[in-house]
């Protein structure tokens, strides 16, 4: 998988004959100034180029023979002591297939030797290449990377599929053990044991167990509040497979029963994910289908009574934003929100709610990314918007201002784009019959 890798990066340079592509791994992070150590994760760049998961390495290809070199560091006994035992090149070209292994204190020497063009590096990476005395290019490589990134090779999916196989299992134990009167970060460990178990030790993102209120804080961390029957329960997180990300949200009631409103307001986000889904098709375009999932949100929030006007004048005027403010889904991949959602050249568009947006791609076979539409009731964007006379006039004061305890609902699944539509790889129950039937097990 990772030589395929390569192999379509240097096909970018194919015309740089005498030049370098510079890839830096991670190194152990430690928390400020202790020796604690965070567990280590390699960066994604590099890790798509190399498939090595070790800290402080780095690699060279060569755009003209196409060699891959991995520089390696050199470990004294003491590491053998504290971290176990070190490697000797033959073992790393056995593990990661580099044409060579070098050693880091043996770079400048190589570079000297073969005198390259310019080395292409990321950015950050410019001061590194000139102390090797080589000449940086910062202007390439992160689109060439972000290029290729997009595309997932099919051992990229099985990978993804293996994460969201976890997860997926993982949101039914949540789902399975949600109950008034338990605490928020209890359902975060429930979550993470069933990842942990299957030896996925890496979380691909800080998850969100929320209830209640904090249902509708978008990036909610706090995972501390008891959970009280009445409520709904959001839980959008994910797990992690060999660096390859699966985030998935489901929102469910507290006490195993959606009330009258809690039904109506969830069937409006659910028809929108699905009006959304079924048009990912290749060649069709990520905002588009965010107006269409806004569209949705806005003639459900009509007929509940909620928002009041024509349907397309409540869009003209922007009033979806108001309850669903972020972008309805991102690229999905080593990273979560994965590279490659703005193309070069592709400016945001500056209207509430599509700015917000993390993707603007027209769809292609081979793409993953998550359809996540949302309905909040914020009393941040929402007080203002029934003070303003622009808009006041379209919104439900009564009603809203019952609601602004009420939180959010939201919706994920991870798609694979496919020639004919998607493959879904999320199967955690989404129909409220279904959720209900799991709930009451």
């Amino acid at each position: 998988m990772y030589s395929k890798h390569r192999t379509r990066l240097l096909s970018l340079f194919e015309d740089e004959k005498e030049n370098l592509l510079y890839l830096k791994g991670g190194s152990v992070l430690n928390r400020y100034d202790t020796d604690f150590e965070y567990p280590f994760r390699q960066e994604s760049n590099f890790l798509y180029v190399t498939g090595a998961n070790e800290p402080d390495m780095a690699a060279f290809l060569h755009c003209g023979t196409g060699e891959y070199f991995l520089v390696i560091p050199r470990r004294d006994v003491q590491y053998a002591v504290w971290m176990g035992s070190v490697h000797i090149p033959e073992t790393y070209r056995s593990m990661y297939g580099p044409d060579r292994v070098i050693y880091n204190d043996e770079v400048s020497e190589w570079i000297g030797k073969i005198k390259p063009g310019r080395i292409h590096c990321l950015p950050g990476m410019e001061k590194e290449v000139k102390i090797l005395g080589a000449t940086p290019d910062t202007g390439h490589l992160q689109d060439a990377l972000a290029y290729c990134r997009v595309i997932k090779s099919k051992g990229e999916i099985d990978y993804l599929k293996k994460a969201a196989a976890v997860a997926n299992q993982a949101h039914l134990d949540v789902m399975q053990s949600v109950a008034p009167g338990v605490c928020e970060f209890e359902m975060k460990a429930v979550f993470e044991h069933r990842t942990v178990r299957y030896g996925l030790t890496h979380a691909p993102y800080s998850g969100i167990f929320a209830s209640g209120p904090g249902s509708a804080i978008l990036h909610y961390t706090e995972n501390r509040r008891i959970m009280k029957s009445g409520e709904l329960f959001l839980t959008d997180a994910g797990a992690e497979y060999r660096g390859y990300a699966a985030d998935i949200t489901r929102t469910y009631p507290v006490d195993g029963s959606f009330t009258s409103l809690q039904a109506d307001l969830y069937d409006i986000v659910l028809s929108s994910q699905l009006t959304a889904l079924n048009m990912i098709r290749p060649g069709n375009k990520m905002e588009d289908l965010h107006m269409a999932a806004s569209r949705e949100i806005v003639a459900g929030l009509h007929f509940c009574g909620l928002v009041s006007g024509n349907v397309d004048e409540l869009i003209e005027m922007n009033i979806f934003a108001l309850f669903f403010p972020h972008g309805l889904g991102h690229l999905l991949g080593l990273d979560t929100h994965d590279v490659g959602g703005y193309p070069k050249g592709t400016d945001r568009i500056d209207r509430p709610g599509l700015r917000f947006l993390r993707a603007r791609r027209t769809f292609e076979p081979g793409m993953v990314l998550t359809i996540e539409p949302g309905l909040y009731f914020i009393p941040a964007l929402l007080e203002p918007a029934l003070a303003d006379d622009k808009t006041a006039g379209y919104l439900n004061s009564k009603k809203l201002k019952k609601l602004f305890d009420f939180g959010g609902i939201r919706i994920e699944d991870n798609v694979i784009v496919r020639e004919d539509g998607i493959e879904n790889l999320t199967t955690v129950p989404k129909t409220r019959q279904e959720m209900e039937l799991v709930m009451a097990e």
